[in-house]
This record gives C-alpha cells, sequence and structure tokens, in this order.
C-alpha cells in the first residue's frame, strides 16, 4: 500500500482546468527543489521573445503532463487493467520529472553543454543527494532506477515508456496544448478528450481506435504547425544565438574579465550547481555585463536585454562585413510530425488488427511523401 495524501490537492490549470495529486510522493516530489526550480525555466527559450504572453514555465508543463499521464492510468479502462497500482506510481513519477534537466531557456543550453536534458534529468533522479531522489527512495527503494528506465526505454512494461515518450505521449500532447494557449495561436490544438476516449491497449502497445484516427491526424498536423509557425520562429532563434554568443564571448575573455554569476557554467557540472543555472542567473549576468571593460560582450548583453535582435536572410549570401555571423542549417526531415519508422501510432481496426497510421491515413501518407530538403539561415547584424 502506497502513501496517500491526508485528501486530494487539486490545483487550477488553464488546459487541464484541474490537476489532481492524491499520493504523497507525487507532492513531495512536486515540493522538492529541484522540481521547484523549473519555475525559473521558461518552456518555450526564446519565443517568449515573439509571443509576449508565452512566459510559462517547464514547472507548469511538467505538471500538465502528469495529468495526462494520471488521466490515462485511471480513464482509459485498457490501461487501468493493465496496471497494477505501484507501475502507475512510477509513470506517473515519471511524467512529473520528465524535464528535470532542462537548463536556462531549454534547448538553447544544451548547445552550451553539449548534453542533453534527458541525461542530466536521469542523472539527478539518480543522484543520491537529491531531494527529489531521497523522495523517491522512501517510498519505494527501486522507485528512481524504475523511473529512469522508463525514461530511457529499458523498462521491462515499455507500455510505460510509450506514455511518456513515443509518437503519440503525454510529453506531446500537453506541450502543443499548453504551447499553443501560451502563445496565442491555434496551430497547436487537437482533440485530447476523444484520444483519451478512443486509447486501447493491444499486445502490450498503445493503439487507438480506428474511429479516433482522425483525433490523432488533428493532433499529428497540429504538431506539424506549431513547429514551423512557433517552435522554429527566426526571431526565437536570433534570441536564443545572442545568448549563445554572448557566453561564448565570454569564455574567451574570462581571464580578463570576471562575472562571478557565469562561472558557474564552466565548473564540473553537479546536481547542488546545476540547481543554482537558471534563467534569473543568466539575467542577473547579463546585467552585470553591461558595465564591464569588453564592448563585445556589453553589445551582445545590450541586444539580450532590449531585443535587438540579429536580422536574417536564407539561402542567401551576405556582402559586406558584419560582427556578428551566424550560420543555421536544419532537415526539413528531423521536424517532419510524424516518423514511420520510429515507434509507429498503432490504429486499431474492427477485425482488432493493429496497423500503423501511415499504411490507413491519407493525411499521414502525404506527410511521408514530403520532399526531404536543407534550409539555410544567416543570421547578422
Amino acid at each position: 500500500m502506497f502513501n496517500r495524501t491526508n485528501e486530494a490537492k487539486v490545483l487550477r490549470d488553464p488546459i487541464h482546468e484541474y490537476i489532481h495529486i492524491s499520493y504523497q510522493v507525487i507532492w513531495d516530489c512536486l515540493n522538492s527543489r529541484e522540481f521547484q526550480r523549473l519555475r525559473r525555466i521558461h518552456q518555450l527559450g526564446g519565443n517568449f521573445q515573439v509571443y509576449h504572453t508565452a512566459e510559462h514555465s517547464r514547472f507548469s508543463h511538467s505538471l500538465g503532463v502528469y495529468e495526462i499521464v494520471r488521466r490515462m492510468c485511471y480513464e482509459v479502462e485498457n490501461i487501468n487493467n493493465s496496471l497494477n497500482e505501484f507501475e502507475k506510481i512510477q509513470v506517473m513519477c515519471a511524467g512529473l520529472l520528465h524535464d528535470l534537466g532542462h537548463g536556462p531557456f531549454s534547448h538553447m543550453f544544451e548547445s552550451i553543454t553539449q548534453k542533453s536534458h534527458e541525461d542530466i534529468t536521469m542523472e539527478l533522479i539518480l543522484d543520491e543527494k537529491t531531494e527529489v531522489h531521497q523522495v523517491l527512495k522512501k517510498e519505494h527503494t527501486n522507485l528512481p532506477n524504475l523511473i529512469v528506465s522508463i525514461l530511457n526505454h529499458s523498462h521491462p512494461n515499455q507500455m510505460l515508456s510509450q506514455m511518456i515518450s513515443s509518437q503519440l505521449d503525454a510529453d506531446r500532447m500537453d506541450y502543443l496544448l499548453r504551447d499553443a494557449y501560451e502563445t496565442g495561436t491555434s496551430y497547436g490544438k487537437f482533440d485530447l478528450e476523444r484520444i483519451l476516449r478512443t486509447l486501447r491497449v493491444k499486445d502490450g502497445n498503445l493503439c487507438v481506435k480506428e474511429s479516433g484516427m482522425h483525433s490523432i491526424e488533428d493532433y499529428i498536423m497540429a504538431r506539424y504547425h506549431m513547429y514551423w509557425q512557433v517552435y522554429l520562429h527566426p526571431d526565437a532563434k536570433s534570441y536564443e544565438i545572442l545568448i549563445e554568443l554572448f557566453i561564448k564571448r565570454y569564455q574567451k575573455i574570462r581571464n580578463q574579465i570576471k562575472i562571478q554569476s557565469l562561472e558557474l557554467l564552466f565548473e564540473p557540472l553537479t546536481s547542488d550547481s546545476f540547481y543554482l543555472l537558471d534563467e534569473n542567473r543568466l539575467f542577473y549576468s547579463f546585467q552585470q555585463a553591461l558595465f564591464c571593460e569588453d564592448e563585445e560582450l556589453k553589445d551582445l548583453a545590450n541586444r539580450i536585454l532590449n531585443r535587438h535582435l540579429l536580422s536574417f536572410k536564407e539561402d542567401e549570401k551576405l556582402n559586406g562585413h558584419y560582427q556578428y555571423v551566424y550560420i543555421e542549417q536544419q532537415m526539413e526531415q528531423d521536424y517532419l510530425p510524424y516518423h514511420e519508422n520510429k515507434d509507429p501510432i498503432w490504429i486499431l481496426n474492427k477485425n482488432n488488427e493493429c496497423i500503423p497510421i501511415s499504411k490507413c491515413s491519407e493525411i499521414v501518407k502525404a506527410l511521408l511523401r514530403m520532399e526531404t530538403k536543407t534550409k539555410k539561415r544567416i543570421f547578422y547584424n
């Protein structure tokens, strides 16, 4: 028997209306310092410089993922009957904690550290010094290891990993709806209720009834539009490039100029140092740089704080001399909303057979026929 809270905790949420917590381990994880740190990390990196209401955090998104997982566990009859109580706790914890390792401005930070947020997340969960590890271990000795096995897809019950990280998972379902709401766009909307109503389990895998296929098509198209209209917005990229250039410039001159709040970026990454690496620290560093002696660092800090973004051109050459030039190349294939050979979304037909959606959806077939090409942007001042 696992510990329950004295009374059900209910948190207001603009996407799910209410988030329900009834297990003490979930509540204690939420109150751990590693999870509270996520309040100080923007969900969308530099997009808040484009969409002025996109101020939401990794904290709110992680709670939303937990809530969708919780609903899967208890409202989808096949899943409810397939999992025991301990498996439900494992996957709900995994949903809540899956983004613990995100650094300042989310994915931008990974280009600086050359380390994925997934790896950092797992290290924090397994580190005996972290509060979140202690909370999990108090509930069950093996709980930290089991959660990590869900996140790295080595858990003996693969369905738990599918619920958190697949082509139809709670993570994507929450961030599409939440990011669309917070950016004031309609691109990311789809019928979550219909998807949950038509979710099934077949041979240990998640699938969707044939009658729910059109809701899945909407979900896939929502992801397509959100990537090209929001996530890959060139102005958001420009802002993140300025931060990257700022950090690289500081790294080059740090023997001559010291901004103490930035030094943490260049020390060995530990759970204690990572806890202090948030956006508040970087914004303070940008302010400090306004008064330093290096003109380039001052200029970059001013651009970041006052939104003087870099200009950009697509597939063109630059003529003349520029102080900052940054060339970004991306493959459209990387941002396809659906990949045929990667954890396919299964459709359960009337004969009780599971078929990949790419075989029965004309919309998905069309998306997979899209031409793959390289897109190049040149950012400059």
